[in-house]
């Protein structure tokens, strides 16, 4: 019997870049004593075909991140095909592409002002996330809150002053559940840049209240991944190593 979504090749090459990033993680983890378990791979799949999505699913991988508001409703049948497939809205959120998001993203590691925290709130209870597809039990819509630790006017992220009242927006929205914070670092991925950012990210969740209230930290790409599971993250984001190269816009 065919698997939903199985490369007819077993030995795809999308297989082997998600084994070699688990090795990956597994190894890391290891390394500073954590459970690899208490890290989640999301599989970046912008500018990525559906096959190779299908070739991931059939691999195991569950969790899947886009970039591109417009890119992510194309690959919508996806989520309807394929039995607990989560798509996670990695870039930045337009207010305006909310609704055609709604219901459909699992989760949104990019909210950074409070007027997007409160659409995304009000679509999300106008069409919430169906039950199989969401990352917590009993919430509509999971919540990162993007930190601009660098204040880089080319990155999108909330400054560290404005990260308060971001937080209290996302938890005043009834259809939002907050579950942690997300930053990409300065620079080209060079280890000591990249371990001080995420360093001042957990810095800045301890000071926001901590795990108890931010449980999870979304940092790590494949460039500093084995870093940013030292310093304590949940979530790294992995595309290229998992798909190779991204077509063209």
């Amino acid at each position: 019997m065919h698997t939903p979504g199985a490369p007819d090749d077993a030995g795809s090459s999308v297989q082997r870049g998600l084994a070699n990033v688990h090795e990956r993680i597994a190894t890391a983890a290891a390394r500073c004593g954590r459970d690899p378990a208490t890290v989640r791979l999301l599989a970046v799949s912008k500018r990525q075909s559906e096959q190779k999505i299908r070739e991931a699913y059939a691999a195991g991988q569950r969790d899947f991140g886009e970039s591109y508001a417009q890119e992510l409703v194309g690959k919508s049948s996806l989520a309807a095909e394929l039995t607990g497939l989560r798509f996670h809205m990695i870039g930045h959120v337009q207010r305006n592409k909310c609704g055609a998001l709604a219901g459909l993203v699992s989760a949104v590691h990019s909210v950074d002002s409070v007027r997007l925290a409160r659409e995304l709130g009000r679509r999300a209870a106008l069409a919430p996330v169906p039950a199989e597809r969401r990352l917590l039990l009993g919430a509509e819509l999971a919540v990162f809150v993007e930190v601009n630790l660098g204040s880089e006017a080319q990155k999108a992220g909330c400054s560290p002053a404005e990260l308060p009242s971001v937080l209290a927006a996302v938890e005043d929205e009834p259809a939002l559940a907050l579950i942690g914070l997300m930053a990409i670092p300065e620079g080209e991925g060079e280890a000591e840049a990249s371990r001080r950012a995420f360093q001042a990210l957990a810095e800045l969740r301890e000071r926001q209240g901590g795990a108890r209230r931010l449980p999870e930290l979304s940092m790590g790409m494949s460039r500093d991944l084995e870093v940013a599971v030292e310093c304590g993250t949940s979530w790294v984001r992995v595309g290229t190593d998992i798909f190779g190269a991204r077509a063209r816009a």
